[in-house]
């Protein structure tokens, strides 16, 4: 009786189940899985949006240290010319993911002599994440990867999560203040809108979920693929960046303004 008792104290808050990858939960959870879920949602926003030509990778990061150079910490990568990839949660971890879909788009290229779908390299990815929860020796991955393309069927956004599993989306947020990123996103017709529209919006939607009482500096990392871009992954040019961060500062502003007119 006293080791049933125990049992379920230890099922009820997680303790004795999360010491492995390789434990259920008496409710069929996988508490290390859940935590490395958790490393992801506490990470950097990143938003990914699929417009009607092209698509867009977001990466808001805080300013770590005033002698960090600018663009030194990268969170968006290419894999091929005809992907890119944002990497939320632990870096480290990201830098592990795009190392393995970049060699999975050259072994297919070099197989097949044509270019990975999307879908293909996501599922792939999705299965390396999932490879890290079979074993007890491993843990899993704490970062998830956020995959932007354009081919003949259109810009594509896929999530592969570190769960292993992959979605596709039309847009999606992940990491800190992705709710609300993603009700603003919900109140879009992103398939009507153009990718240099797209900019200001997904800009804006970063800049709203800022903590207010943080001190830090931040810096948006954008980087698109569109029919301007010649359908090739590209970071956005400085000039557009900025020019579409300054717009979406003007906005928030100019509806903070209104907002304090109505109530007064």
């Amino acid at each position: 009786r006293s080791d049933q008792n125990k049992l379920r104290s230890m099922s009820g808050v997680g303790s004795g189940y999360d010491l492995s990858v390789t434990t259920f939960s008496p409710e069929g959870r996988v508490f290390q899985v859940e935590y490395a879920g958790k490393a992801v949602d506490n990470g950097v926003a990143v938003v990914g949006v699929a417009c009607k030509d092209g698509a867009i990778l977001a990466v808001e990061k805080p300013e770590e240290t005033k002698m960090m150079l600018p663009g030194s910490n990268r969170r968006i990568f290419t894999v091929a010319k005809h992907v890119g990839m944002a990497v939320p949660g632990k870096l480290p971890d990201g830098r592990q993911m795009v190392s393995r879909a970049q060699q999975e788009a050259e072994n297919y290229k070099r197989f097949y002599g044509t270019t990975i779908p999307t879908k293909v390299l996501s599922d792939r990815l999705a299965n390396y994440c999932h490879a890290f929860s079979l074993y007890w020796h491993l843990r899993p991955l704490g970062s998830a990867a956020l995959t932007a393309s354009y081919d003949d069927q259109g810009p594509h956004i896929y999530l592969s999560e570190t769960n292993g599993v992959s979605y596709r989306y039309y847009g999606i947020a992940v990491g800190k203040g992705r709710q609300g990123i993603k009700t603003e996103l919900e109140r879009l017709k992103l398939g009507n809108l153009s990718c240099r529209e797209a900019l200001k919006i997904v800009c804006k939607c970063l800049i709203k979920q800022r903590d207010d009482t943080s001190n830090k500096k931040f810096e948006i990392e954008l980087a698109w693929i569109s029919d301007e871009t010649n359908k090739q992954f590209v970071r956005v040019p400085k000039e557009l960046a900025k020019e579409s961060e300054d717009e979406a500062k003007k906005e928030i502003e100019q509806e903070d303004e209104d907002s304090d007119d109505m109530e007064s």
